[in-house]
């Protein structure tokens, strides 16, 4: 659900201005896998765990725009690597400077197919680091209650609406849209801290109303901005006021195009949640041909003739 009922844009051509993004989008692409990618050492997707970890990391006191920077930086090296983290990296005996390298690399691969698009990235890319995290506080319970929230995917007010599984959660979705943020906010003369925190508290009623869509919002009707406003303030009164007060004066930027902040928000949302569709259409679409023609299941390698002849006198050849 988005948080109020929508507005007509004030924004002008011009200073609505977004840079062009086409070259960003397979890199978009893959940050927004992280919402899907999942392995032993948590629970939930490496982006649900993102998000509660940025909230921790928020209510220990931490900058937003360090936070922004790091989790950003942690984003693009898991692109690639998945969960494959400096954790994991340490565990296996590798130095410090050996985790930055690595991390740094494959950071480096998946910003390769951005073509430069998204500027300077030097601060977000200092931020790689092997150092584990220290002790954090517990999240917010409306972070938890996010994580568990299923998105409610596409509505519209006098059609059922499609379902697609598996859903999304509101931490996937808010992560993910805080990493496009941290990304897209130089171009708009944004820190990456305001735009990062945006994007990660947007959905704040939603840890306590389920999400019925763009459709459900309709049929809320006049009761909308109030039932919104009043479960914002729930969410909101679980942080320290050092951190509830900067919100409650960003948020509402979130409404508009009008503003930069504003209009990064908006193209990070918009670049997800339509990413997000695509994501389904081609997992329906998919082709045993394109893993193995396309992708090299059957990957270069010493023993790969020989899997290749077990293949063909299964009667499943390879091209």
């Amino acid at each position: 659900m988005t948080t109020t009922t929508p507005e007509p844009d004030q924004a002008t051509p011009a200073t609505a201005a977004i840079p062009p993004l086409a070259a960003a989008v397979p890199l978009f692409r893959e940050l927004g896998d992280l919402k899907r990618l999942r392995d032993a050492a948590g629970t939930g997707s490496l982006a649900d765990r993102a998000f509660l970890r940025s909230w921790r990391r928020l209510l220990a006191g931490q900058d937003a725009e360090r936070v922004a920077r790091s989790e950003t930086a942690r984003a693009l090296a898991a692109a690639r690597l998945g969960g494959v983290d400096a954790g994991v990296l340490r565990l296996a005996g590798l130095t410090p400077e050996e985790v930055r390298v690595v991390l740094r690399r494959s950071a480096d691969a998946a910003l390769a197919s951005s073509g430069g698009t998204l500027g300077e990235l030097s601060d977000v890319l200092a931020a790689l680091g092997p150092e584990p995290d220290p002790a954090l506080p517990s999240p917010p319970p409306f972070a938890v209650a996010l994580v568990h929230q299923p998105r409610a995917g596409a509505t519209h007010p006098t059609r059922p609406r499609v379902l697609v599984e598996p859903p999304e959660s509101h931490g996937d979705h808010c992560f993910v849209t805080a990493v496009y943020s941290a990304l897209l906010a130089p171009a708009q003369g944004v820190g990456r801290g305001d735009a990062f925190l945006v994007a990660l508290a947007h959905h704040l009623p939603n840890a306590d109303l389920p999400d019925a869509g763009f459709g459900g919002e309709l049929l809320l009707g006049e009761h909308l901005p109030a039932v919104l406003a009043t479960l914002t303030d729930r969410s909101l009164a679980q942080l320290p006021n050092a951190l509830s007060q900067p919100l409650r004066e960003l948020l509402p930027q979130r409404e508009t195009t009008a503003t930069p902040i504003g209009r990064v928000f908006n193209a990070a949302d918009v670049l997800d949640r339509v990413l997000q569709v695509h994501h389904h259409a081609r997992a329906a679409a998919f082709t045993a041909e394109q893993a193995l023609d396309d992708l090299d299941l059957v990957h270069p390698g010493p023993v790969q003739g020989f899997q290749l002849r077990v293949l063909s006198d299964a009667g499943l050849p390879v091209r």
